[in-house]
């Protein structure tokens, strides 16, 4: 077949792109359908974890290339976030401000076309949900190397609501400048206590002048440059879209996997997907050996723990409080059998939730 001229090739797009806008109508439509379905049988409930996982697994099961299995799914969220908030658009609550990790976790797991609200505690990103004024909230849990989020634990021991699903963010900073930014002449960079110590050493081998000042987030630093001609910041992408900034120096971060898990939290179960995780929340009896009665049933039935972690008790009748990560299903075969052991021995067996693990 003899090379394609270059008009020729842009009349081909143009024709690939038409059959995808008439798809892409087609299947909105029928997603209004579902919504029209789903009234009719009085199901409130418009967004799935557990299908959109399952679709997203499709998805790059499937694909072929050249595009990779995440920007495939990435396109796809989109396309998912578009048709569902033509069904019911949601509400999203997430540890702000804005401009943060938080809501950049918000937006890749639910998409673009959601309404984020920025909430100032992870106290009232719970209460927020609790209440019903917003559909679900994303909070922070885990960082790769800071260790876990321990008040978001600490909310699980007083609440009914459940985990619903996980985001997991590979953290970047950038240095960024503003409009009114003279580069000649800058005294001070602006960034939350913790980025300054990821980004120690960057700053140490190539800006050991500047003064480094610390503040309440990466959006308040980003925000800060919008008034100042001889500052920087260190903030994300979506800080540096926000507030119009520009990125002098990508990826400053001294540990390059540096990554961050997030949990999405909600009022209803979440059905099983065929590939979940189950947290958990264990109170033993003050007793030697706790820990081992603990993980001895995981290790029986073959369930993979991911995460361990003892958290200071609050009351004078148990000394233990366990959070506990594992894979599979509470309602699967295996997780259901360890769940009664563990049920038999401890003070209290609390579940927080199974939810699809991270597609993106």
């Amino acid at each position: 077949m003899a090379d394609l001229t270059l008009e020729e090739l842009r009349q081909k797009i143009d024709g690939v792109d038409e059959q995808l806008h008439t798809l892409l109508n087609q299947r909105a439509g029928l997603a209004k359908q579902v919504g029209e379905v789903k009234i009719a049988n009085n199901d409130n409930v418009f967004y799935r974890p557990e299908r959109e996982a399952q679709v997203l697994r499709k998805v790059k099961e499937r694909n072929q290339g050249p595009l990779d299995n995440e920007t495939v799914a990435r396109l796809f969220r989109e396309v998912m976030s578009a048709c569902l908030a033509l069904e019911e658009p949601m509400k999203i609550a997430f540890l702000g401000p804005e401009g943060t990790f938080t809501q950049q976790a918000a937006l890749k797991h639910f998409g673009k076309a959601v309404t984020t609200t920025a909430l100032g505690t992870i106290d009232d990103v719970f209460r927020e949900v609790a209440s019903g004024a917003v559909n679900y909230g994303v909070v922070p849990v885990e960082n790769s190397t800071e260790g876990v989020v321990n008040h978001t634990l600490d909310s699980f021991m007083d609440t009914s609501l459940k985990i619903c699903g996980e985001v997991d963010l590979r953290i970047h900073h950038h240095l960024l400048s503003g409009s009114q930014t003279r580069m000649d002449n800058i005294t001070r960079v602006y960034a939350h206590q913790q980025t300054l110590a990821q980004c120690r050493k960057w700053l140490d081998a190539h800006m050991p002048h500047l003064e480094r000042v610390a503040v309440s987030s990466n959006g308040e630093a980003a925000k800060r440059l919008q008034g100042e001609w001889n500052a920087l910041a260190i903030a994300g992408e979506i800080a540096a879209d926000m507030y119009g900034l520009k990125i002098e120096q990508e990826n400053i971060e001294d540990w390059p996997d540096n990554t961050t898990r997030f949990i999405i939290i909600g009022r209803e179960e979440v059905p099983i997907s065929g590939n979940d995780k189950t947290s958990m929340l264990v109170r033993m009896k003050n007793q030697p050996g706790a820990l081992y009665h603990v993980l001895k049933p995981f290790n029986e039935k073959g369930v993979y723990l991911t995460r361990v972690e003892s958290r200071p008790s609050r009351s004078g009748n148990w000394s233990y409080v366990f959070f506990i990560d594992c894979l599979g299903h509470q309602h699967g075969e295996k997780l259901a059998a360890v769940i009664k052991a563990l049920q038999e021995q401890a003070l209290d067996v609390r579940l927080l939730g199974s939810y699809p693990v991270a597609e993106l």
